[in-house]
């Protein structure tokens, strides 16, 4: 007597992502490949990207007109000078000798400028060359997002998710196609919050092996141990210290991130059980200040070494007049010139309020309703290529998000919060606490003129955001109560979702970079007021 298998029923099956999950997961060599291979392939993706006709426009785009040229007279003298009238023709004509002897007042720090300085040192100062370090950075932040996500979502498959969204973004590729600072802001700041991460998983694991040791009769110990090797606290000290060389925004990350070690030393020593560990944990914080702050402190400080070591920077001896007494009169009058001029930036900073056409405060951001042109240069029909007919043809380059992802992941930040109230998930506080990080400051300076594209430094932690949701729409975060025909059904509205997110990067890809088109085409980009 024979007996047959009653077939499975279709909706009860796994779906081939899960069938080819879980042979991946069997097979560690395989499983080794797909690691490395994934975020290869969609690092150079992001590189073409990024690096594809990157000259283009040879000129000075926005901004780049002042970081540009203080990142030469920097590089060539150790500070920032002044340059004469039309000097920017000049400068794009080969004429980068012109510069004066008079020092520049410069608001920003020097690290990005030395960046844009070590690309024209190796290219030459032409358009590829000041903008070869935005792109290099710009494509290795794609990079750098992938090992953060998959170092939190746990899945290779998720992290490639993340990482290829962003290879693809507007906001993303723009900002690594002009010779701004924020994209080095971002790739610094996200790079300290990778090591936060790494230090969170092992710091707290060696915690718990710690109190093990030290409890007797199963009872935990009244006081814990203050754990001083933490190497990836230093690192990301040295990382915010970065971020906060290319931009003093970043000295709010490094707040972020020392509240945050605060509050999860604290946390856990309360999970494991000590009796006083409110007091624990400000042992422990005071431990966790002195890894992290003074590292930022010196990597600051040393990014201001030309300005330091020569004598011709703005303000260079604003205290050889009226030294400090008292106390600080040992500070080097170098170091209290520093100072000096560091009050004089702040002012500037704080009262910026000059009125620009594309000018966006943070409260705007998430609604997206004034992204920023770089650059727009319109061309007559039949004249330069131009097949735009009498409407003519347009070049413009567009720091616009692909508004798909941007909508999504401002509704994804919000399920996080969600989320994270019912289950207390560190993970979505990692991210969170970056979105708050490099976002809730500048709603402090309603009325200073900030734009749109500073959001390139909130961008990837609203990414990541955005995969956390998608992973749980496909099944992800629900596995072991998840049915295969939820499943099926949550990761095919995530293949869709990403085949519309494709489309839309095509079809905004031309106003992305710099690409001639006609103005017809050009005008479709126009859904709201404010776009384009």
């Amino acid at each position: 007597m024979t007996t047959t298998e009653t077939p499975m029923p279709q909706a009860d099956r796994p779906s081939r992502y899960d069938r080819w999950r879980v042979r991946v997961a069997a097979d560690p060599g395989l499983e080794r490949l797909y690691g490395w291979l994934a975020p290869l392939l969609v690092t150079a993706l992001a590189g073409i990207l990024r690096f594809w006709n990157l000259g283009h426009p040879h000129s000075l785009v926005f901004d780049e007109t002042y970081y540009v040229k203080d990142a030469w007279s920097q590089w060539n003298l150790g500070y920032a000078v002044a340059w004469p009238d039309g000097a920017d023709a000049s400068f794009v004509a080969g004429q980068t000798d012109i510069f004066t002897t008079d020092p520049s007042f410069v608001v920003h720090p020097p690290l990005g400028k030395y960046l844009i300085g070590v690309g024209m040192w190796l290219f030459g100062p032409d358009s590829f060359g000041w903008r070869f370090a935005a792109a290099l950075f710009g494509t290795a932040l794609v990079l750098l997002l992938f090992f953060v996500a998959r170092s939190l979502t746990r899945s290779t498959v998720f992290a490639t998710v993340a990482s290829f969204l962003l290879a693809i973004d507007g906001l993303g590729i723009v900002m690594s196609r002009v010779a701004l600072l924020d994209v080095f802001l971002a790739f610094f700041v996200l790079l300290a919050f990778w090591f936060v991460v790494i230090d969170r998983t092992r710091a707290l694991d060696r915690l718990a092996a710690r109190t093990s040791a030290i409890s007797r009769g199963g009872e935990p110990p009244r006081w814990g141990p203050v754990l001083w090797n933490r190497p990836w606290i230093i690192a990301a000290g040295a990382a915010a210290g970065a971020a906060t060389a290319v931009k003093w925004s970043g000295v709010w990350v490094i707040a972020a991130i020392g509240l945050y070690l605060v509050v999860t030393d604290a946390l856990e020593r309360r999970r494991l059980g000590y009796t006083f560990w409110p007091t624990d944990a400000v042992r422990q914080g005071l431990a966790s200040f002195v890894l992290l702050v003074p590292v930022a402190a010196v990597v600051y400080l040393a990014s201001w070494t030309g300005w330091l070591v020569t004598d011709g920077g703005y303000d260079r001896h604003a205290a050889d007049a009226s030294p400090a007494t008292g106390f600080f009169a040992w500070v080097p009058l170098s170091i209290q010139s520093l100072w000096k001029y560091h009050t004089t930036i702040y002012s500037s900073m704080t009262g910026m309020t000059s009125p620009h056409s594309y000018a966006s405060p943070a409260w705007q951001w998430a609604l997206l309703l004034r992204p920023t042109s770089m650059y727009a240069q319109a061309t007559p029909g039949g004249e330069s290529g131009c097949i735009g007919g009498d409407a003519g043809c347009l070049d413009i380059l567009y720091s616009m998000p692909n508004p798909l992802l941007w909508y999504a992941s401002i509704v994804a930040t919000v399920f996080l919060v969600y989320r994270f109230v019912l289950v207390r998930d560190w993970r979505y506080a990692v991210v969170l606490v970056g979105i708050a990080a490099t976002w809730l400051p500048w709603m402090a300076y309603p009325e200073r003129t900030i734009f749109q594209f500073y959001t390139i430094a909130i961008w990837p932690f609203l990414l990541l955001a955005l995969t956390f949701a998608l992973q749980h729409i496909a099944g992800g975060a629900s596995e072991s109560t998840a049915s295969p025909l939820r499943r099926k059904t949550g990761q095919r509205v995530v293949l869709v979702f990403l085949g519309v997110a494709i489309a839309l990067s095509v079809f905004w890809y031309p106003l992305w970079s710099g690409m001639q088109v006609p103005y017809e085409f050009y005008r479709l980009h126009n859904w709201i007021q404010g776009w384009v």
